[in-house]
């Protein structure tokens, strides 16, 4: 394991005293058709007041999307995803918080990073052709995910002989074929992509085994399960009542050896890892 993610202008500890505290990334959704807070935060006043917001209620990273992933999701015209992340990256670029940029074009990418976003998230594993060239040459985060399929037909019929095989597999065949380009292993966190291409039963497998990802791979993970279908399906929950069960998936995922989670619910998850913390610990 890396002693260090190195995220751009940021660098957060994997071990030592100053590892202790998992590291909370607050999500910034500049669209309109998120399945959670679509429409909310387009407008670039909204989107800094939310993002400061996140960063004083405890976010150290701040992911921001200007494509909707949710199953079903069309992909959107590289022009106007360019159009909704751009603005917000350059206003927030003045914060004290690493800036990550939740896309899978390449071309978006390059800009992100000509822009100083510290992360690229990259749902497809930089699997686009000219993905792993457009970041190689940049100190940035990488978080590198698993998805079976598409947004448009992930959720179809999502099938495994052994999900955590699988997804520990297509992990490491990413990992191999970036370092081989000269990636350093430090820029590389992973995420087994809760949601994307799993049934509920995957998801709370992959959970589970969060552990033996980070073990096995040696490389930091990152776990969003913030306000998902899995989370409804334990607590029969709609999305903007799942704020709890939320918690619970972050609190859990932490236990199992995640070192990042990604969330809509900042303050609670904040506070909630804070008390988690304080009674694990001596």
């Amino acid at each position: 394991m890396p002693k260090n993610l190195q995220c751009g202008r940021f660098s957060f500890a994997l071990e030592g005293r100053e590892s202790t505290h998992p590291i909370v990334m607050g999500i910034l959704n500049v669209t309109p058709d998120s399945f959670s807070d679509g429409g909310r935060y387009q407008g670039l006043e909204f989107a800094l007041s939310h993002a400061e917001e996140m960063i004083r209620d405890g976010a150290l990273m701040i992911d921001i999307g200007g494509e909707s992933t949710r199953p079903g999701s069309p992909s959107v015209p590289l022009a106007e995803e360019l159009r909704r992340v751009m603005p917000a990256l350059y206003a927030l670029k003045t914060l004290d918080v690493a800036l990550s940029v939740d896309t899978c074009k390449p071309e978006v990418m390059r800009e992100a990073l000509i822009a100083g976003a510290d992360m690229i998230n990259d749902i497809n594993g930089f699997r686009a052709p000219g993905a792993i060239e457009a970041v190689l040459d940049s100190d940035c985060g990488l978080c590198v995910m698993h998805m079976q399929a598409t947004p448009q037909t992930m959720q179809q019929a999502p099938s495994y002989a052994d999900v955590v095989d699988e997804v520990i597999g297509f992990l490491r065949g990413r990992v191999e074929a970036m370092t081989a380009a000269g990636i350093a292993r430090e820029r590389i966190c992973l995420d087994p992509g809760f949601g994307f291409g799993k049934t509920v039963e995957h998801n709370y497998a992959l959970l589970r085994h969060l552990k033996r990802i980070r073990d096995e791979l040696a490389l930091p993970v990152l776990a969003g399960m913030s306000r998902k279908s899995m989370i409804g399906a334990v607590t029969g929950r709609p999305v903007e009542q799942r704020v709890a069960g939320s918690i619970g998936a972050a609190l859990a995922a932490v236990a199992h050896g995640a070192r990042i989670v990604r969330v809509h619910d900042v303050t609670e998850t904040t506070d909630a890892l804070k008390v988690w913390h304080a009674a694990t610990n001596d």
